[in-house]
């Protein structure tokens, strides 16, 4: 967004938000750059991410989770968890303690893949942060937390927005 930059305050804030656009649409060209090297559509790529991002936080995702995620049918979604299973990036598992229930995993072949190419853009990672303070990763990951809860918010709003229009 175009912002004033009277004070130092404003600057920053300005600078902050070109930054975080930026990331954004140069995170998109890395992942539409996978995408593209593994027949996935960018549907395909936001279902490996929420499945990556479930595990990550150790509470797998469901088919109906997902759905809500992608905001997809569950006919759609179906297809694509049969899509992605065929390729060989997630597998589905029963719920031990509910066999009705089934969690969306990467397979290995799919983490393999994404090891490979997202590898180099982790340890470019790691570098950048090794050069901060444990002091300023807690801010920074403060406030990059408080972003996505803000954008996450944003996006169900125009969900929202988007489902009471009428369709033409």
């Amino acid at each position: 967004m175009y912002r004033r930059r009277d004070d130092r305050r404003s600057q920053l804030v300005a600078e902050i938000t070109n930054d975080l656009r930026r990331y954004s649409v140069d995170a998109q060209h890395i992942g539409h750059a996978f995408a593209g090297l593994h027949g996935l559509n960018p549907t395909d790529l936001h279902a490996l991410i929420a499945v990556m991002d479930a595990e990550l936080t150790g509470d797998p995702i469901t088919p109906g989770r997902l759905g809500e995620q992608l905001n997809l049918s569950s006919g759609s979604v179906t297809a694509l968890i049969d899509r992605l299973e065929r390729a060989g990036h997630i597998r589905r598992d029963r719920d031990t303690a509910d066999r009705r229930k089934v969690f969306l995993h990467y397979a290995d072949q799919g983490a393999a893949l994404a090891m490979s190419f997202f590898g180099p853009l982790g340890r470019r990672t790691d570098e950048v942060m090794a050069r901060f303070s444990d002091e300023e990763l807690e801010i920074v990951h403060r406030f990059m937390a408080t972003m996505v809860a803000s954008m996450r918010a944003h996006r169900d709003a125009v969900r929202a927005e988007s489902a009471r229009r009428p369709t033409s």
